[in-house]
Order: structure tokens, then C-alpha cells, then sequence
């Protein structure tokens, strides 16, 4: 379960951060409204997922698989460019989260 809210926060958090774009500096009144709403429900699940996983654990999952997901939309809906450092530096992002979630002893399953 704590996986489940820990994933649900990420996804809120990366439709939150899209919206944000999208809202033009809170110009644009629903997708600023969309964006503190997911905001909200992110830090609701993150808070969840916080008992049951360290926040350091928690955190660097959640940012790290967050930053590739929010880079992978940003690719595929508003054209931002990736070159190879980003794609490497991405590459270890998901090797972290990975050795965290398979080798960390302080992850508790």
C-alpha cells in the first residue's frame, strides 16, 4: 500500500507541475486551480507513504522517479529537448531508485 500512495503522489506531483506550466504564472484560473489541487493530494500521499518509509527514502523516490516522468512529458508535450547528459543523468536517477528499492536495508517491505 504505501507503494500505491507513494506512486500516486509522484503522478499528482508531475500532473501538478505540468499544470503549472500551463498556467502561465496562475493566469489561467482552472489549470492553476488543477495545479494546487494536485499539489495537495502529492504532499497528502507523500505524507501517507512517510509512515511506513524513512523521508530521505520516500523523498529520493519520489523526486527521482518525478524528475524523469515530469522530463519524459515535458518531451512529449511541449517539446523540450533532451541531450545525452540529461539522458544519462536520468539513466543513474532510475539506477538510484532502483538500488534503493532492491539492495537498502533502510526501506522496510
Amino acid at each position: 500500500m504505501m507503494y500505491l500512495t507513494l506512486f500516486i503522489a509522484i503522478v499528482a506531483e508531475v500532473i501538478g507541475t505540468t499544470l503549472l506550466k500551463t498556467s502561465e504564472n496562475f493566469t489561467r484560473l482552472w489549470p492553476g486551480l488543477g495545479t494546487v489541487l494536485c499539489y495537495g493530494i502529492a504532499f497528502y500521499c507523500l505524507s501517507l507513504t512517510l509512515q511506513h518509509l524513512p523521508t530521505g527514502i520516500a523523498y529520493a523516490i519520489w523526486s527521482g522517479v518525478g524528475i524523469v516522468l515530469i522530463s519524459l512529458v515535458a518531451w512529449l508535450w511541449h517539446g523540450q529537448r533532451l541531450d545525452l547528459p540529461a539522458l544519462i543523468g536520468m539513466a543513474f536517477i532510475i539506477v538510484g531508485v532502483i538500488i534503493i528499492n532492491t539492495l537498502s536495508r533502510a526501506v522496510s517491505h
